[in-house]
């Protein structure tokens, strides 16, 4: 039996679960818009509990970027990531007010009453929602200007340049960047876009450069902790959440990939599902799946990828 098929296990497996992987199963693995399921992500499941700890003037949390996971700035990425309708009123009226009170002094978003510079990582993952959810490019130019002052020489980027100073890039604000200029980039953005895609490239090489994640110098694997699987990632970087990125930009393969391929293969469990296996700390609203367990939204994840590497099990 086909492994892309309704009746597969698998996918049977996924169906049952939250309507924000319904429709994400239904649309990137069996080839059908169900925008039926789409509707209904904001209105039950996961898409309903996020919305209902909004406070009426329209921040979570105690305020943007604090507490962690339960501010404004982690919803939105979580609302994002369940791909409820990009056009709910109440999310773009959220992101509108951030870019009201939080652009700071060079031009980016920064939450921080001490430092004047803006940390680069959250201004990829604010990208990241903040194109989803359609915010207006006037608003965002400013942003865009900031990030593209942030790139280091080899490529990547690191959210210490601008205030304690780095000498390497990061993976954990290279793939945040990444993602979210291809946000910006695939909801029709146009402003400097040539410069945010050569920019791109670069920071693409720097990942593949450490085939994802071994060190360009030795071979050796940089942090163990990359190669364990979570969900969702918040600003932290692994395997999985880069070779997402290539897949959902469309990226052809590349044999430095095959390394974190193989580890993610490895990882797929005999019932035919990938765990989650690590969880960054912090307050959450809820969990959307315990740590240890068969995971749903990295199974899903997990097939696209192979899927679009042509790399699917048997």
């Amino acid at each position: 039996m086909s492994l892309l098929t309704p009746d597969h296990p698998t996918i049977r497996w996924l169906l049952d679960g939250d309507v924000a992987i319904q429709y994400q199963v239904y649309r990137d693995l069996l080839g059908e818009d169900r925008p039926d399921l789409q509707a209904r992500i904001a209105t039950e499941g996961w898409g309903q509990r996020f919305l209902s700890y909004r406070h009426p003037e329209g921040h979570w949390g105690q305020r943007f970027y604090q507490p962690k996971w339960i501010s404004s700035h982690y919803t939105l990425l979580d609302l994002r990531y369940l791909c409820i309708a990009p056009d709910h009123p109440d999310i773009r009226a959220s992101i509108g007010r951030i870019l009201a009170e939080q652009i700071g002094t060079d031009g980016g978003i920064n939450p921080s009453n001490v430092l004047q510079q803006s940390d680069v990582c959250i201004n990829g993952m604010f990208l990241t929602y903040a194109c989803y959810f359609g915010a207006p490019q006037s608003a965002l130019q400013s942003i865009i200007d900031c990030v593209l002052g942030m790139q280091m020489p080899d490529g990547g980027f690191n959210c210490r340049l601008n205030r304690s100073g780095a000498v390497h890039s990061s993976v954990h604000t290279t793939i945040s960047i990444l993602e979210g200029i291809h946000e910006y980039a695939r909801n029709g953005y146009t402003y400097r876009l040539e410069e945010l895609l050569s920019m791109a490239a670069d920071s693409r090489e720097f990942l593949l450069q450490h085939r994802l994640y071994k060190s360009d110098q030795t071979g050796a694997i940089i942090n163990k902790k990359f190669l364990m699987l979570s969900f969702p990632s918040r600003w932290y970087y692994d395997i999985l959440r880069a070779l997402v990125y290539f897949q959902s930009a469309e990226i052809a393969y590349d044999d430095r990939m095959q390394d974190a391929i193989d580890v993610l293969l490895q990882k797929q469990r005999k019932d035919g599902t990938w765990p989650v296996q690590a969880r960054h700390p912090g307050q959450t609203h809820f969990d959307m799946e315990q740590t240890g367990n068969p995971s749903r939204w990295n199974t899903l994840r997990a097939l696209r990828v192979l899927r679009h590497f042509d790399q699917l099990p048997s």
